[in-house]
């Protein structure tokens, strides 16, 4: 992993990010807010403190949590109708900040696509740059997840950033987020950035070179000239 210089090198000159959402681009983990809508947070809410703390394989976790909720398609839909995205302080200058520069954002989250597609939509990101994972139902009832999705397990973040390496010659990507999930797509992202603004894990901040807890960390950085 780059140290702090190098990370906040290549940060001033990334031709890509991608940005953790729970706890990250928002302050809250979808996850738990959905659970907590159905019934069932507190649970559900031991499970994510063992998914994001690496402890246990993710898909574990996520298909743990999602045994507990079951949520159906109307609670979802209900869910996202009551529950506006709760936007991180700062993320939405970020982004315009990125993309003003030519940098293009992503959204790679262990949590689900139809709770993520608001805060994109907030943010001006395309929904085709959301990696995340899905659920399905089935007449209206919960029939589990997408288990193609490359983020519903262990390492899937990893390959997500390999992918668009792959698929878009990116040199510089940047990876910015709260968890272990996070850290580990680096490599084979060039830089990570750990983030602690909303929740701080103890091994993120311990093994990431640059740890921030303000996206106005970030945006400071930017505005010292891109190389």
């Amino acid at each position: 992993m780059p140290t702090i210089e190098e990370t906040k090198a290549i940060w001033k000159c990334a031709d890509a990010v991608c940005f953790d959402v729970d706890s990250t681009v928002v302050t809250d983990e979808g996850i738990d807010e959905l659970a907590e809508f159905c019934g069932v947070g507190e649970q559900v809410a031991l499970w994510t403190v063992k998914a994001m703390g690496g402890s246990i394989p993710f898909r574990t976790a996520l298909s743990q949590r999602l045994g507990i909720m079951k949520p159906s398609e109307q609670q979802v839909l209900d869910f996202v109708k009551n529950n506006p995205p709760k936007l991180t302080e700062g993320i939405k200058n970020l982004v315009t900040l990125l993309r003003n520069q030519g940098v293009t954002v992503y959204l790679v989250s262990g949590g689900f696509r139809q709770l993520i597609i608001p805060a994109a939509k907030q943010l001006g990101i395309p929904l085709c740059n959301i990696h995340a994972n899905k659920l399905l139902f089935k007449e209206g009832k919960y029939a589990g997840f997408d288990e193609t999705s490359l983020t519903s397990e262990s390492g899937g973040k990893a390959r997500v950033v390999a992918m668009l390496k792959e698929t878009h010659g990116y040199k510089k990507l940047v990876m910015v987020g709260d968890g272990a999930t996070d850290m580990e797509a680096c490599p084979p992202a060039d830089a990570f950035i750990g983030f602690g603004g909303n929740r701080i894990r103890q091994s993120v901040q311990q093994g990431a070179k640059w740890f921030v807890t303000s996206f106005q960390e970030l945006i400071d950085e930017l505005h010292v000239q891109r190389q």
